[in-house]
């Protein structure tokens, strides 16, 4: 039998996420402790409204210790425009071109208006390895 192609099965399930009133000092302790490189922003019924990454966090750190002010929420930091997400029947192929296409690491994947998982390159790559065997 020949491995799936459907995004839904390559997915990374319940991301960590961080709420827009959050902190950006508590959003950065989540990539941290995690292990990645951005989070999914949603809101109270798990709608993606934005995403937050280690550069915006960086960005954000920096701009603090320059203008000595307070790190802010990650309302003012996170990614909330033309935010680019898959569906979980989409074909992992065309994910993964279209992320390089736009270089970029994570794709947070919707059904129903909701944030059901997120699709990184390293899952992409786990993809790929089980087509190579």
């Amino acid at each position: 039998m020949s491995p799936s192609v459907k995004l839904r099965d390559y997915l990374i399930p319940n991301p960590a996420t961080v709420q827009p009133d959050d902190s950006v000092l508590a959003a950065m302790k989540v990539i941290i402790d995690n292990k990645i490189s951005g989070v999914c922003v949603v809101d109270s019924q798990h709608n993606l409204v934005g995403i937050l990454s280690e550069l915006d966090c960086l960005e954000a750190s920096l701009g603090s210790l320059y203008n000595d002010s307070g790190v802010g929420m990650v309302r003012d930091h996170m990614a909330a425009s033309n935010l680019i997400v898959a569906h979980p029947e989409e074909d992992i192929i065309h994910v993964a071109q279209d992320m390089l296409a736009k270089n970029k690491r994570r794709r947070p994947v919707v059904e129903n208006g909701k944030l059901i998982g997120q699709v990184t390159c390293r899952q992409l790559l786990k993809a790929i390895t089980r087509f190579q065997r």
